[in-house]
């Protein structure tokens, strides 16, 4: 017999009906007639297996039978694996600091890093003081060129009675890692700071501007008194809205997280006054 004649041969044997008779032994009355193909008995069965296997998955998606299956977490312990991780992480975050701390208040203690290149003792629990002293040597670089440059600059901003009279506070938390630089057109200055970080209103104001940018990411900008403007860019998240009003020290947005571009985490904060950016760092301490 050839292949194809086999062939034949098989399919006509899966659609041969048989006829499976049930009679009453003392009557000889057929009870049940039922005609069925082994096509046919091999499709009801696999029907009746795919409905008990689903009845089964949901009995054990849905109930707490589950947490008997071998290689299953209770949802109880698994909430408690997390926190503890959380907890871990917070801990080990804590330590460092402190470890840096130390190694920071000893290399003062040993003349290795000058006092007045500490900003803030926040400072010394985020950098070593190699970072330190490389920062100090930029920002005098910085203000040598600065100064070269705009000796005779007629047009510059002067500081005024409203300025001097204007406290602002610091809008994040950490150290200056790009400087002010009016002529290559970086109109502000960006902070090193932890993602996630607070990030804080400069000075009362109203919301102006709260929203994402292609280029910036989040950000938010405050009109404040006496014709002062600040601007906060590569938020994670701003948690104000354009029409607020806002007080100084106060928590407007967070710090966004830029590692995959930049390299790191940072906040860029401007100042504007009268519609002239100015350096931050000439009126606030970081």
């Amino acid at each position: 017999m050839t292949d194809k004649g086999k062939k034949k041969a098989f399919w006509r044997n899966l659609k041969f009906k048989y006829r499976l008779v049930i009679t009453n032994e003392n009557t000889l009355e057929d009870i049940v007639d039922i005609h069925v193909s082994k096509r046919n008995g091999l499709s009801w069965l696999l029907l009746f297996l795919f409905i008990v296997l689903s009845i089964s998955a949901l009995i054990l998606a849905f109930s707490p039978l589950k947490n008997y299956l071998p290689g299953y977490m209770n949802s109880e312990v698994r909430k408690q694996v997390v926190e503890n991780a959380l907890r871990a992480d917070s801990l080990q975050e804590v330590l460092d600091k402190h470890q840096l701390y130390v190694l920071n208040i000893q290399d003062i203690l040993r003349g290795d890093i000058k006092a007045d290149s500490i900003h803030s003792i926040d400072s010394l629990t985020t950098v070593r003081y190699d970072s330190l002293i490389e920062k100090t040597r930029r920002e005098e670089e910085f203000q040598r060129k600065y100064e070269e440059r705009e000796r005779y600059n007629l047009t510059a901003t002067t500081p005024s009675m409203d300025m001097a009279s204007t406290i602002f506070y610091r809008p994040t938390k950490g150290v200056v890692s790009t400087g002010f630089d009016r002529t290559g057109k970086h109109y502000g200055i960006d902070i090193a700071a932890k993602q996630n970080e607070s990030v804080l209103a400069t000075s009362d104001g109203t919301v102006i501007f709260a929203g994402y940018t292609a280029e910036t990411g989040y950000v938010i900008q405050i009109q404040h008194t006496q014709d002062f403007v600040s601007i906060y860019k590569y938020c994670g998240n701003v948690l104000k809205h354009e029409g607020e009003s806002v007080k100084a020290g106060e928590v407007i947005a967070v710090v966004g997280n830029r590692a995959h571009v930049e390299g790191g985490t940072y906040l860029h904060f401007e100042l504007w006054y009268k519609g002239r950016a100015i350096d931050p760092t000439q009126y606030i301490a970081l």
